[in-house]
């Protein structure tokens, strides 16, 4: 059985940066895309980002363009988030997911795995 398990989460400055990690366990995801969300208080889950299998391609939503980087061990069965300049609106919890194909994609229907989440706290 497959089990995501995101980290790296906690406090940081406003323009500050985190690198969150998804450890998957159980079976290997070099073929499955996989894909971060997040979801602040009182608002729906959103999209993050999303890499392919081979890690060719990437996905981001527009809030994380030119921020955040999605990129992925394949050799350690892990994902990782870079975030950087960090603001308020980015606290929330951040989730990993797979998908159960190997194509980068936004749309959550098509994740079918999620880690319990890691919380990312941004404040001045």
């Amino acid at each position: 059985q497959l089990t995501l398990v995101e980290s790296g989460g906690g406090w940081v400055q406003t323009w500050g940066s985190l690198r969150l990690s998804c450890v998957a366990s159980g079976r290997t995801v070099s073929d499955l895309a996989v894909g971060w969300f997040r979801q602040a208080p009182g608002k729906e889950r959103e999209f993050v980002a999303s890499i392919s299998g081979d890690g060719r391609f990437t996905e981001y939503a527009d809030t994380a363009k030119a921020r955040f980087t999605i990129s992925r061990e394949n050799a350690k069965n892990t994902i990782y988030l870079q975030m950087f300049n960090l603001k308020e609106e980015d606290t929330a919890i951040y989730f990993c997911a797979t998908t159960t194909t190997g194509a980068a994609t936004h749309y959550s229907h098509r994740y079918f795995n999620w880690g319990q989440g890691t919380q990312v706290t941004v404040s001045s």
